[in-house]
């Protein structure tokens, strides 16, 4: 049975090391708040082109903290795409990675930013 979690989280992107070239790496913080209430931190590798809107990345971030009461700790992939202002993301549970309460863990997430907040509906299932 797929259980859907909601909520809300805040993000701190940090470059590493600072610039300003077309390849980036940057350093992920996030505190989720709602059903999935945990911290996560991890690493973007990105890229922008000479074209305004288009860029892409990819991710992974380890989220430790509770998802509707059960405790653990597991890892988010992203791959994202931006083309011509056009977004199209997927994140999803890195196979096997759920521990504790949280162990066989899968699902997907998506993410929505709006007026600057960002939402997030995930999608999951536990063994």
């Amino acid at each position: 049975m797929t259980i859907l979690a909601t909520g809300t989280f805040d993000v701190t992107l940090t470059p590493h090391p600072p610039g300003d070239a077309p390849l980036a790496r940057l350093i992920i913080d996030k505190s989720f708040h709602g059903d999935l209430s945990a911290t996560s931190r991890g690493q973007i590798l990105s890229a922008r082109t000479a074209t305004e809107g288009s860029a892409g990345y990819v991710a992974l971030e380890e989220v430790s903290g509770t998802l509707h009461g059960r405790r653990g700790a597991f890892v988010l992939q992203h791959s994202g795409t931006l083309t011509r202002g056009t977004p199209a993301l997927s994140v999803t549970v890195v196979p096997d990675s759920g521990t504790d309460q949280l162990t066989g863990l899968a699902g997907s997430m998506t993410i929505d930013i709006r007026e600057g907040k960002h939402y997030y509906d995930f999608a999951y299932t536990l063994a």
